[in-house]
């Protein structure tokens, strides 16, 4: 009975689907009909088929808004006349497939066409599947059947369902089959039957055991690979279903120990029958399912396995690259697709962008889903080779091995196509990472409890990492020849790689495993690509010297890098340090024949360099060899050449249209210059010892004057030719050490408040070196700055100097009374106390004359502040403090230099209004 009902209900399916086949046919020939009519042919109503199918179809490929407007109502007439269609050639459905493909975007589905057409015959699929599942569960249930015969029948219904499937293919219309592509009915009625075969096979199988696992393998494989062969006919969907029945294949029926290379070379294979497929079809989806499904399986087999044999995993992976590279997606034309998807009107206003906008396209670029599942699955897969090897005790220079012929796979995949910039991305960043596991395995070996390998063994390792290093180079040559005109942005990005990824992976191999005194391995390296970087950078010039601009200057850039990296592999101490600018100098000259932007800048990178090897190591040799001897030791040296060559490098550059790079090298040279100064100010002062000690005194007065010293050739330089680091450079010393004296000199370092000795000589003391000649030299900038400078910058300064003249003459004056130490804790005597008034009176009517002589309304504004403190000084302490005579004469002294003061402004202004 259950037999007899399954019949009749595939029969009834089968007439009922004939019906609508054969309307589909009539809507096929209206159409056919439509686009001849207006392509100029209109075929002759009444016309046999056979001599219909003899005519040229011309034109076919062209139709116009019109004809799909035509076309549109001709699919969505519900009935036509059977002589109406009698014109219509079978051998025109191809053309008629061609014409639909390039017609317009089809209007927004309506909800009847998404219900009646697409979600009925996905749910009749599943009901189809399910109904068969549901059969052979009723037939167990009542144990109507054996399960053989329930096997059969079920295997049968599949055969069936795929039959019936094909029968519907042959006889369906072209112009739906375009139109509701993932949801034919072909396709689902056979995707049905495919998994009722598929089903019932493993359950013989799994189940119940009526075949072995040798049969019922054959068996799987085979219904899948027949699958991605109905998928050529049925669409992509059922290819998909296909492979992942082919993939799953060998974890129902495979043994628990597989054969790898039976095992891996079966799973190939399956991917190059999809992948075939899938250029036949030009399909996207299917093959990337393929290569993310052809990657779990190495992982799987890598740390779930006993023994684990790890070529065929690294077979399997470059036989993924090599059919990506070269059967699918191959050479694929990418500007094709760009004027399939957005018009060839699009892509001209994209190449006029912005360059982001170009970055960000060929990022983009399609096929995006198979280029990324390829490069990363394959990338994964080899960092879990490293990981294995450093976990189980797997030989690691094996392992490291086959990891760079995976990533140097996945390199030449990104070099190869235009369309794989994530494959060379990805294959730089899998290097790196990749190779810091490997090298840098005995450092972290403790830490992460993995296994560590013998010295012998790790320099196999390192020849390996170098290896994979020199074939970016290469490979980033070979794109660069190819496509590096055509395709700016990937030609920047792989000038960028052939740079950084040899360099980095060099630097992590010399940090764990170099000679720090001289490595000849790691600089002969450096050296080599210098040299080859350079060579390309030539070359590239050479073939267009306005495409390449960008790419040369890369690899101009990273020829400097590599001869920095083999500098410090082939040299230590100080030799590095001398020699980095020397070698940046060396680039900047060369801009004399090629002028590359980035050859001047390398100078400037040099500088930088210098300054952290300063930083590092400010003795610059080992502080037990640099001596005691000023000036002449290892600082001026380690000094003195840098700065000497910032300058040269500066003047070098004063004429160059490239305004930054004349600020960074005018600021570096000052800054180096300085600091040259002050470091052999420092070592002279402590006795030949550089340490983290406060300075005294003597020596930050030093400095406050060699900043006062730099301010003043800053602006000299800046007048002479005009510069925003002279300019601003200058006013910043200047107000550093401004504030240098507020904080040490008036406070921290005062000789009053901390007791430092002042000299036992009266006016060549400590006194002199800190306080006076300070206030000389901020007068004198003052009055250099003077008209030449912003106003209250130059009051800042002259400011700066009065405060520092009123500090010696106070503190001088408590010398003269306390003797050589004159720290406040001695206390103060009325002589003392009464000078004080003196003094600082003296001082603002020298104050007060400069100011009328010089017409300097600042200096008057000082003269008035001083002799404003100097009568607080006499009411609130000499009162307080003095006696008899000294308290009167102090007074008197007070009034009548007020009364001075009077008279003098009186008769000023008196002048003036003479004069007016």
């Amino acid at each position: 009975m259950t037999e007899l009902l399954l019949i009749v209900i595939v029969v009834v399916g089968i007439l009922i689907l004939r019906n609508y086949n054969q309307r589909l046919q009539r809507l096929e020939s209206r159409v056919l009909e439509l686009q001849n009519a207006l392509a100029g042919q209109v075929l002759a109503v009444g016309v046999s088929e056979s001599a219909t199918a003899a005519e040229p179809v011309q034109d076919a490929t062209q139709p116009s808004e019109n004809a799909t407007e035509l076309l549109t109502e001709a699919v969505a007439e519900p009935t036509m006349e059977a002589e109406d269609i009698a014109a219509a050639a079978r051998d025109g459905v191809e053309q008629t497939e061609d014409v639909i493909a390039l017609a317009p975007v089809r209007e927004e589905e309506s909800l009847e066409s998404t219900i009646g057409a697409r979600w009925a015959v996905w749910v009749g699929g599943i009901a189809l599947a399910l109904g068969g599942i549901f059969l052979v569960k009723y037939s167990i249930e009542s144990g109507l059947l054996s399960p053989a015969v329930r096997l059969v029948l079920a295997a049968i219904f599949g055969l069936v369902l795929v039959a019936a499937g094909e029968i519907i293919r042959r006889r369906s219309e072209p112009v739906l089959a375009n139109t509701f592509q993932n949801a034919m009915i072909p396709g689902v009625l056979t995707a049905a039957g495919v998994v009722a075969l598929f089903g019932s096979t493993y359950a013989a199988h799994g189940i119940y055991g009526f075949i072995g696992p040798a049969v019922a393998f054959f068996l799987l494989g085979l219904i899948s690979l027949a699958t991605l062969g109905l998928s050529l006919l049925h669409g992509q969907a059922l290819a998909g279903l296909g492979l992942l029945a082919s993939m799953i294949t060998p974890a129902l029926v495979a043994p628990t120990a597989p054969n790898p290379w039976t095992f891996f070379g079966y799973l190939v294979f399956t991917w190059l029958a999809t992948i075939a497929a899938s250029r036949l079809r030009r399909w996207h989806i299917v093959p990337s399912f393929a290569n993310a499904l052809l990657s779990i399986w190495p992982l799987l087999y890598i740390f779930n396995s006993d023994v684990v044999d790890l070529a065929p995993v690294t077979l399997t992976m470059l036989a993924m690259m090599a059919g990506t590279i070269f059967i699918w997606p191959g050479p694929y034309e990418v500007a094709a697709t760009i004027e399939e998807d957005i018009g060839s009107a699009e892509t001209e206003e994209l190449s006029a962008s912005s360059p982001t906008s170009h970055w960000a396209t060929f990022l983009a670029r399609g096929p995006l889903g198979m280029t990324l599942t390829a490069s990363i699955g394959s990338a994964v897969v080899a960092l879990s080779l490293l990981a294995y090897s450093l976990l189980y005790a797997y030989p690691l220079p094996d392992a490291s091995l086959l990891f760079a012929v995976i990533v140097a796979t996945i390199a030449a995949f990104g070099a190869s196509r235009v369309y794989a910039a994530w494959a060379a991305i990805l294959s730089a960043l899998a290097a790196g990472f990749g190779m810091f596991l490997a090298l840098m395995q005995p450092e972290i070996g403790v830490e992460l409890n993995v296994v560590q390998i013998v010295p012998a063994l790790s320099r196999l390792v390192v020849y390996d990492s170098l290896g994979l290093g020199a074939v970016f180079v290469i490979v980033g040559f070979f794109f660069l020849k190819r496509f590096g005109e055509s395709e700016k942005p990937f030609a920047a990005l792989w000038s960028v790689l052939m740079v950084a990824t040899p360099l980095a992976i060099a630097v992590i191999s010399y940090v764990t495993f170099g000679d720090w005194t001289r490595d000849w391995l790691h600089g002969l390296y450096g050296i080599v690509l210098a040299a080859v970087l350079m060579a390309l950078a030539e070359l590239q010039h050479r073939r267009s010297p306005e495409d390449m601009i960008l790419p040369t200057n890369i690899l101009a850039a990273g020829s400097f890098a590599g001869l920095v990296f083999a500098l410090h592999a082939l040299a230590h101490d100080a030799v590095p340090t001398v020699l980095l600018p020397v070698l940046g100098m060396a680039f900047l000259l060369a801009g004399r024949a090629r002028s590359w932007p980035a050859l001047p800048w390398t100078m400037v990178a040099a500088l930088i360099l210098t300054l952290g090897r300063i930083a590092w190591q400010p003795t610059i040799v080992d502080p037990g060899e640099l001596g005691t001897t000023p000036v002449f030791n290892m600082l001026l040296a380690g000094y003195g050449i840098p700065a000497a060559l910032a300058v040269w490098a500066a003047f070098e550059v004063r004429h160059s249209p490239d305004l930054r790079l004349r600020n960074a090298l005018q600021a570096l040279a000052s800054f180096l210059a300085l600091l040259t100064i002050a470091i052999l100010v420092r070592h002279a002062m402590n006795g030949g010892v550089l340490n983290a000690n406060v300075p005294t005194l003597a020596e930050q007065s030093i400095y406050t004057l060699l900043a006062i010293g730099a301010s003043a050739t800053l602006m000299a330089l800046d007048l002479s030719a005009s510069s925003l680091v002279f300019r601003y450079g200058g006013m910043a010393l200047g107000v550093l050490s401004i504030i240098s004296i507020l904080t040490l000199h008036l406070l921290g370092l005062n000789p009053f408040l901390t007791g430092e000795s002042t000299g036992r000589i009266p006016f060549f003391n400590l006194l002199l070196l800190g306080y006076l000649l300070p206030a000389i030299a901020y007068g004198g900038l003052a009055a250099y700055a003077r008209g030449k400078r912003p106003l209250p910058y130059v009051t800042m300064l002259a400011v700066a100097g009065a405060v520092m003249a009123f500090a010696w003459a106070t503190l001088s004056v408590r010398r003269f009374w306390q003797g050589e130490y004159i720290p406040f804790w001695n206390g103060f005597i009325q002589g003392e106390v009464y000078s004080y008034s003196v003094v600082w009176l003296l001082i603002g009517i020298a104050l007060l004359w400069l100011g009328a002589r010089l017409d300097a309304r600042s200096l008057r504004i000082a003269s008035a502040a001083l002799v404003f403190v100097a009568v607080v000084k006499v009411f609130l302490i000499d009162m307080a403090n003095l006696e008899g005579f000294l308290r009167a004469l102090s007074f008197i002294g007070l009034g009548a230099v007020l009364i001075g003061i009077g008279l003098f402004y009186q008769k000023v202004l008196t002048g003036r209004k003479a004069t007016e």
